[in-house]
């Protein structure tokens, strides 16, 4: 595959008077093939959206290399700046055009055939919605409506971030088929999202970053073996007695009420026969598999809230994303 985004040492840090210096982005490299849905994912304020600016030259980085479809950027960004599609951060609209008229005036600006309106006004399904004032729409539809500006010009690349922002479970739903029925029709797809389970459905690849640096990227299936204890929960008559027997096999064994966490066993046939060789007839054996978001909170240092990363590169940067600040990152934020 051809590299559709390549980020190699990007570095980004800002200062304030009220906050001091703040390093949001720290030696980052990124690859994105083309073809894939990539998964971009961090904690709040972990980079990734100032990463997405620097990408499209809305932020000067410090340092680093970064191409788009082949050309250097931001430097010459314009070149394919009509064949990208962007949304990054709150999209912000007049509040009293319609959504169709807002999408209009888009197309206009970006030299896009007026015709793509209703179609990307089909495509996130507000074909119904676009002749009332964007003011009423809910969060959700804004979104929606953002996701349109992005997809106007039929880009080869489409970057999304939190897309799902404000969605009912049936429009994510709809943002995950929207973002498959893409990639299948030739589209590059770069999301970041804090729905997880999400991205795990959606993605075939994905890259973590936390503090401003890649902790983890590659193929889904390979960063979530990579994080494998090959645990087994097994539930048994006497999991007291198991978990003895067990451990004199060398498995840990830890009981949790009827039932057994056992571990360094890469063949489970091992834990059936260690049991039942001395009569205790397993009635359940299932792989404790990870999941994306227990590999995400891992490697991110996160509890239960996503927004408080610890620090795990051990440089004792504080983190940083510059600001929460609104932007207007449609047709006309690619091509600036």
């Amino acid at each position: 595959m051809s590299a559709v985004i390549e980020i190699e040492g990007l570095s980004k840090t800002f200062q304030s008077f009220r906050r001091g210096r703040r390093v949001a982005v720290d030696e980052f490299d990124l690859l994105v093939e083309a073809g894939q849905i990539h998964g971009f994912l961090g904690p709040n304020g972990s980079g990734k959206t100032t990463t997405l600016r620097a990408l499209l030259g809305l932020v000067q980085a410090d340092s680093g290399r970064m191409t788009v479809l082949g050309e250097p950027s931001p430097q010459l960004l314009p070149r394919v700046a009509g064949r990208v599609g962007a949304i990054v951060e709150s999209p912000q609209f007049f509040g009293n055009f319609t959504g169709h008229r807002t999408l209009r005036l888009l197309a206009r600006a970006g030299g896009v055939p007026v015709a793509r309106v209703d179609e990307v006004l089909e495509q996130v399904g507000l074909r119904d919605r676009g002749d009332e004032r964007v003011k009423g729409y809910s969060l959700g539809m804004k979104q929606r409506l953002a996701v349109a500006s992005a997809l106007l010009k039929d880009p080869q690349l489409l970057i999304l971030d939190e897309p799902a922002n404000g969605l009912d479970p049936a429009g994510i739903r709809e943002m995950r088929d929207l973002m498959r029925s893409l990639s299948a029709a030739g589209v590059t797809v770069l999301v970041s999202s804090h729905i997880l389970g999400e991205i795990q459905l959606i993605c075939d690849h994905v890259t973590i970053i936390s503090r401003g640096r890649r902790v983890a990227s590659g193929r889904v299936e390979e960063v979530l073996a990579g994080h494998d204890r090959h645990e087994f929960l097994v539930r048994v008559a006497e999991p007291e007695r198991a978990a003895e027997l067990l451990g004199a096999a060398e498995l840990t064994a830890t009981v949790d009420g009827d039932s057994l966490v056992v571990g360094g066993a890469t063949d489970p046939t091992v834990i059936s026969r260690l049991l039942g060789e001395q009569g205790l007839w397993v009635s359940e054996l299932t792989p404790l598999r990870p999941d994306l978001e227990s590999v995400f909170l891992e490697l991110t240092g996160s509890g239960g809230h996503l927004s408080v990363p610890r620090q795990v590169d051990g440089s004792g940067r504080p983190p940083g994303d510059p600001s929460n600040a609104s932007i207007d990152l449609d047709v006309r934020g690619v091509d600036a």
